[in-house]
């Protein structure tokens, strides 16, 4: 998010920032791109091996935006929503594709005042896919609590950790993944869905997880907007570790777990509503957990392969989200110190991502 130094309201400059940037910025590994509104920016990483050089991209892609912003005062901010402002003062990117959305979802598409994370893993395998996705969304809910960054939506305090995700359903398309079984089930639903003018294309899926074709990947959309850099260094590796586990049960010839869609269905409202604090149904049998605790143990589980992705000391910056709270539970302390006054916590939220530790800052506290 692009904010008034001064005031922290949103500002419409995304246009200008990218002007400045776009050749400058060429021949970089990252991008600098717009969005829906034009008080964002969108940073995307290169293709990275390691968690550690997604992350280190994006670092390089956020300095390369404060070289532009720091001399009009304007600050940066990432969470799943702005404290307080408002979906009617906010200005729509001019471009077709974003112009049509508007016209097509009305009040709702100019509510999308939304800030998310999307994590791509490749996969080698199309007959994977659907089977890592259904298995994936059994932690939907844990990825959504530990990224839960939404707690007030245009001044109101909403008594929800990820107002975003909830927000964000209501766009067509958008959502939970149909529970499909195949990549042929894919193709078919893409050729209805085309074919009766809902999209035009697979970019136009919006679930919380989906296939990208282009990428070859699968892509994790679930999460809000992340306050600090070792935060989604953290969650882009649990995003990782879980789609290799889940890759190489399946080279053992072992079936994926899965859970029935109505209880994915519960769980994504029980995170976005409580966060971490809510308990999760976590297999076909109905048996219900904590989710901190289901995702201590899942974590005991797998670190092995997070040694093996060369992102452990990532992963381990899980556990500081679990002991510490999530920005959710920042936001809402910053705000109930300050009597309710909004405006201090979008300043704790642009000294976080200013002022906050760097990856490489972070992982040397850590002691590796």
């Amino acid at each position: 998010m692009l904010a008034d130094g001064e005031s922290g309201d949103l500002v419409p400059r995304a246009p200008e920032v990218i002007d400045v940037l776009e050749a400058a910025t060429a021949h970089e590994r990252y991008t600098i791109t717009g969005e829906l509104l034009t008080n964002t920016v969108e940073v995307t990483s290169g293709v990275g091996d390691t968690v550690a050089a997604a992350t280190d991209d994006i670092a390089d892609a956020i300095a390369a935006v404060r070289t532009v912003t720091n001399p009009m005062n304007v600050e940066l901010l990432c969470a799943g929503s702005h404290p307080f402002a408002q979906w009617y003062e906010q200005s729509v990117t001019d471009k077709s594709r974003y112009h049509k959305l508007i016209e097509r979802t009305q009040w709702w598409g100019r509510n999308m005042m939304i800030w998310g994370i999307h994590v791509h893993v490749g996969v080698e395998d199309v007959d994977k896919v659907f089977p890592i996705i259904n298995a994936l969304a059994i932690y939907l809910p844990h990825l959504q609590a530990l990224s839960a960054s939404s707690p007030f939506w245009a001044g109101d305090r909403t008594g929800y950790a990820s107002n975003r995700s909830l927000v964000f359903q209501q766009l067509p398309t958008a959502g939970l993944p149909w529970p499909l079984h195949g990549w042929s089930e894919f193709e078919s639903y893409m050729d209805d869905m085309i074919h009766t003018g809902v999209m035009v294309d697979a970019t136009e899926v919006r679930w919380d997880i989906r296939p990208a074709p282009r990428w070859g990947t699968i892509e994790v959309r679930a999460c809000d907007g992340m306050s600090t850099l070792p935060e989604l260094a953290a969650v882009a590796s649990l995003v990782q570790v879980l789609v290799e586990h889940f890759s190489r049960e399946l080279d053992e010839g072992r079936e994926l777990p899965w859970i029935q869609p109505w209880f994915v269905r519960e769980n994504k409202w029980r995170a976005a509503r409580y966060g971490l604090d809510a308990r999760i149904i976590v297999d076909r049998d109905g048996t219900q957990r904590p989710v901190r605790e289901h995702l201590r143990e899942t974590m005991a589980r797998i670190q092995g392969i997070a040694v093996d992705l060369k992102c452990a000391r990532e992963f381990a910056g899980l556990e500081t989200i679990l002991t510490q709270g999530a920005s959710y539970a920042r936001q809402t302390m910053v705000a109930d110190a300050a009597d309710g006054d909004l405006r201090e916590v979008v300043q704790h939220l642009i000294r976080e991502f200013r002022a906050g530790p760097t990856l490489r800052e972070h992982l040397a506290a850590l002691g590796h």
